[in-house]
């Protein structure tokens, strides 16, 4: 059976590198690409959802709630990000007009069709 990997991109400052192989717990089944120095657009992805990220959700929920805690924060970015994913449309290159999830069970379903034969 064949398995998509799993697979993070960070940027290649020494710093944040360092910070995050501290933080991160060991993972075996994660492949860890780093963007290339001087090079933005192999991390305009990344960029964009950060963007996305501030205007959309950071902006908006510290203008109408004082959080308290931390686990308050986190559950309506959770709940942001559910929307986000399934509901929020995308305009981008790759979705079209989709939700990120259509877009990727589509991906799945094309890939499944143009590779197996090699499975």
């Amino acid at each position: 059976m064949a398995r998509l990997k799993n697979m993070t991109i960070s940027c290649s400052w020494p710093s944040i590198i360092a910070r995050q192989a501290s933080e991160a717990p060991p993972r075996g089944d994660i492949d860890h690409t780093k963007t290339k120095v001087k090079h933005p657009q192999t991390n305009g992805i990344c960029e964009r959802f950060h963007k996305t990220v501030l205007q959309e959700f950071c902006q908006v929920t510290f203008r109408k709630n004082l959080y308290k805690t931390i686990e308050q924060l986190q559950a309506d970015l959770d709940r942001w990000l559910l929307h986000y994913n399934t509901e929020r449309t995308h305009q981008g290159k790759m979705c079209c007009g989709r939700t990120p999830l259509e877009t990727m069970i589509e991906g799945k379903e094309i890939w499944k069709e143009k590779f197996v034969d090699q499975i």
